[in-house]
């Protein structure tokens, strides 16, 4: 990252397109959000049970543009009125990220504009920051996206310290893989939590993995053999589907819990920040809220549509770092592997 160039951002475009939703957003550091759109794969990768990558790509680009065209059309603007371009640079599916920042850099370069790539677990991790009434660091952050589950010690906008990652599956794969084992419809995580609150509370119990020892990983895969191996032992009504959702989530549920509280109580942090997909489920938002209000800690969670993948966080974080000087070369890169905390700090 260099210097600053020319002209000093204005509005950011923010594109996201990481993996299967493309998001297109618009955010001034002084006027907030302007506009977001949003476009989900969903329905086409459900027909093969998962993301099919190259599937991803090839739709990125059909609705890329239409979308930068749209939101730029909700906010009131034009090309020439932005001030920078932020794009999600990693981690994600390769051609996925190509895209965006393919796209990105080159409405960049035609205007003179400065671009920067964001990393997408940043842009989760600062999705709060987008609520009226944002949390200020130091806070700790519990990240549950995709393959990700991780807890980082926030002392500033790029100056974060990895407290704890998962050892195997993350929360979400294992709510996904679950899903999927006892037959639910893509995408599976938010139908097992659909199906869990018809479930009957005791009926069945999992353990709460890595609880029972000190430390802040995380590991899941072991928790889903359980749930396969009492799935495959019972009667498999639809009620007993229902009840081993609702045990499976609370299991997952009460050991992100435990590992939040631990988290705090090792930083000294009294403020905890949920983000990413899981972030939106409603057990979990309720056990942390209970807990701190019990506790004396605040808990910051994104607004739902911001839980999953969206534009709004990558404008939100690259506005902030090109206002800090920060901006890329012209060359496009992209980082499907990318280590958080190798992050450099904004001032």
């Amino acid at each position: 990252m260099n210097q600053p160039i020319a002209k000093a951002p204005g509005p950011v475009l923010g594109v996201e397109t990481s993996c299967d939703e493309t998001g297109v957003a618009v955010y001034d550091l002084d006027r907030g959000l302007l506009a977001h759109t949003l476009y989900s794969q969903i329905r086409m990768h459900a027909d093969y049970g998962g993301v099919v990558p190259e599937l991803a790509s090839r739709d990125h680009v059909r609705k890329l543009l239409p979308l930068v065209r749209e939101t730029l059309a909700r906010a009131g603007l034009g090309v020439g009125d932005l001030g920078g371009v932020a794009y999600t640079a990693g981690p994600g599916l390769v051609g996925a990220l190509l895209v965006g920042a393919t796209a990105a850099r080159a409405l960049a370069w035609s205007l003179g504009l400065p671009a920067i790539g964001v990393h997408h677990m940043e842009g989760h991790l600062l999705a709060p920051l987008l609520e009226p009434d944002p949390p200020e660091p130091p806070f700790v952050a519990l990240l549950v996206s995709g393959g990700h589950s991780m807890l980082i010690e926030v002392a500033g906008i790029g100056r974060y310290t990895l407290l704890g990652d998962t050892l195997d599956d993350a929360a979400g794969e294992a709510f996904d893989k679950t899903a999927k084992l006892m037959g639910l419809p893509y995408p599976g995580g938010p139908a097992l939590a659909r199906l869990a609150e018809q479930g009957r509370a005791g009926a069945f119990r999992f353990s709460r993995p890595m609880t029972d020892r000190p430390g802040l990983d995380f590991s899941f895969s072991g928790l889903k053999t359980q749930v396969l191996l009492a799935w495959q032992a019972s009667d498999r009504s639809e009620q007993t589907k229902a009840d081993v959702a609702r045990a499976f989530e609370e299991a997952i549920v009460e050991t992100l819990a435990i590992k939040c509280r631990r988290a705090l109580v090792q930083s000294g942090a009294r403020r905890l920040v949920i983000a990413g997909g899981v972030g939106a489920n409603r057990r979990l938002r309720a056990e942390l809220a209970d807990a701190g209000a019990r506790e004396g800690f605040s808990v910051h969670f994104p607004r739902l549509e911001f839980c999953t993948d969206n534009g709004a966080m990558i404008a939100l974080a690259g506005a902030l770092r090109l206002a800090a000087g920060q901006h890329e070369t012209p060359a496009i890169a992209v980082r499907p592997r990318w280590d958080l905390a190798s992050l450099p700090p904004v001032a």
